[in-house]
């Protein structure tokens, strides 16, 4: 436990943060669409990011800077492009979602969107690969620190996508759909110029 634990709340005090990822799994268990394989797919995805900071190549950001550079700025142009898709919806009101039924975007569509939002996120090498992976070097047992990371994003991705229900009548009002798509407008923009600025 005195490595796995710390793995566990460390990870899962990073994926608290609010992010484009974040809102997207909330958004498909609001909608209840295709909830199980983009959980499983953002975990997995983790998974893999951390493992490999756990494994050593948290180092290959800090001793290749061209890997920060295009990770960065990549990152940013994506999350300004999600976030005006987002802002466009809230300003039009978007398509009305039945939060009872399924949304009319794919597997394959919700899945590359997801892939999108993870592999495009500088913050997510940053706190997987470069923080766990440093910081899994200062436990006796990185293995289980590791482990325990990865528990932690099956937990929480999950425990969102699937909690998100509880959260159906309020998003029964397409206002609220409107409010939540600038928030998330808003949250990328913001994430995209503090990756720019600073």
């Amino acid at each position: 436990m005195t490595s796995f634990l710390p793995g566990f709340l460390l990870s899962l005090s990073l994926i608290l943060a609010i992010g484009a990822q974040n809102a997207f799994v909330l958004r498909q268990g609001l909608r209840r669409s295709h909830v199980f394989w983009v959980c499983f797919a953002c975990a997995l995805s983790d998974a893999v990011l951390i493992i490999a900071g756990v494994a050593g190549f948290g180092a290959l950001a800090e001793r290749v800077p061209l890997f920060k550079i295009v990770v960065r700025y990549g990152g940013a142009a994506f999350l300004i492009w999600y976030g005006w898709l987002n802002a466009r919806a809230a300003w039009s009101g978007g398509a009305r979602m039945d939060i009872d039924g399924q949304s009319n975007q794919s597997l394959r569509g919700a899945l590359l969107t997801v892939a999108a939002l993870t592999w495009l996120n500088p913050h997510v090498y940053l706190d997987t690969v470069v923080l766990i992976g440093s910081i899994s070097a200062q436990y006796p047992d990185r293995l289980l620190f590791g482990i325990g990371a990865t528990l932690a994003s099956f937990v929480f991705f999950f425990g969102l996508g699937y909690g998100a229900r509880l959260l159906a009548p309020l998003f029964s009002n397409p206002r609220s759909w409107q409010v939540l798509d600038a928030l998330v407008a808003l949250t990328m923009w913001a994430i995209a110029l503090k990756l720019i600025l600073f």
